[in-house]
């Protein structure tokens, strides 16, 4: 099986990744850099959102560019990480959260344009993506599976909340995305789950929480807290990965398209 993994934050690169090598994707929507290589059996192409050196911040990753290189590279589904603060104030720093619904009402693209690959009228195809949880359960469970083997503390489920960048959010942003049930944002992931969606590739989403976001801890930490957390993200989510996939069976997508012939 061949499996697309969306490194952000701090993970421009994958260790543990054998006969590992760039490539350049050139797609409709601009050129990516993705390294492939080997998992065991599982053959492992690996993007990262933000491109080398986080060339991109979130308010400029590139998300059709980034799903449509996968897709020319023919993944059978979708591993998104992300690092994240907790809105669940019983969500300590340090966790995995294995999500399994999503926050995303304004559904735009960094440069405001609806999050859709749906862009011209009466075009074949055209579709409503209906699902009752984004995520493909299978490969969530394969990666809850796998997060209980990596000797950090586990959340199962939550609801991702995506949050426009590239600042941070403010105590009443929060305390109103608290409100709605969401336990954890990032800055990126949302697009990703919705385009991966409407074009039918299974896709989980993990995050690794840095910290708690705006007011919900009675003291701020030091940011020096939250960096030393996202540099070891990238070990966390290396083992999370490496005990996921090899061995994965067959996974489905999460719901289905009601697409349009004409």
């Amino acid at each position: 099986m061949r499996i697309g993994v969306i490194t952000g934050s701090g993970n421009y690169d994958w260790p543990h990744l054998q006969e590992a090598a760039a490539r350049q994707v050139v797609t409709d929507h601009g050129e990516v850099t993705v390294t492939e290589g080997r998992l065991k059996d599982v053959q492992v192409v690996q993007l990262p959102r933000h491109g080398a050196g986080h060339h991109r911040l979130s308010h400029q990753v590139d998300h059709k560019a980034n799903l449509a290189a996968l897709l020319a590279c023919e993944v059978r589904a979708v591993v998104s990480l992300t690092v994240c603060g907790a809105v669940t104030a019983s969500v300590r720093p340090g966790s995995l959260v294995v999500f399994d619904d999503l926050y995303f009402p304004a559904n735009r693209l960094p440069d405001g344009a609806p999050c859709t690959w749906y862009d011209t009228p009466g075009a074949a195809g055209r579709g409503h993506w209906i699902f009752d949880r984004p995520f493909s359960e299978p490969l969530r469970q394969a990666l809850l599976d796998a997060a209980t083997r990596t000797g950090v503390p586990v959340v199962s489920g939550g609801v991702y909340g995506h949050v426009d960048g590239p600042r941070f959010n403010s105590r009443a942003e929060i305390a109103a995305l608290a409100a709605a049930g969401v336990t954890a944002v990032s800055q990126t992931a949302g697009p990703e789950v919705v385009l991966a969606g409407e074009a039918e590739l299974p896709l989980a989403l993990v995050g690794y929480v840095t910290d708690h976001a705006n007011g919900v801890a009675p003291e701020p930490e030091p940011v020096e807290a939250l960096l030393a957390r996202m540099a070891a993200s990238k070990e966390i989510f290396a083992d999370l990965v490496t005990h996921a996939l090899p061995g994965l069976d067959e996974v489905t997508a999460a719901g289905f398209v009601h697409r349009f012939a004409s």
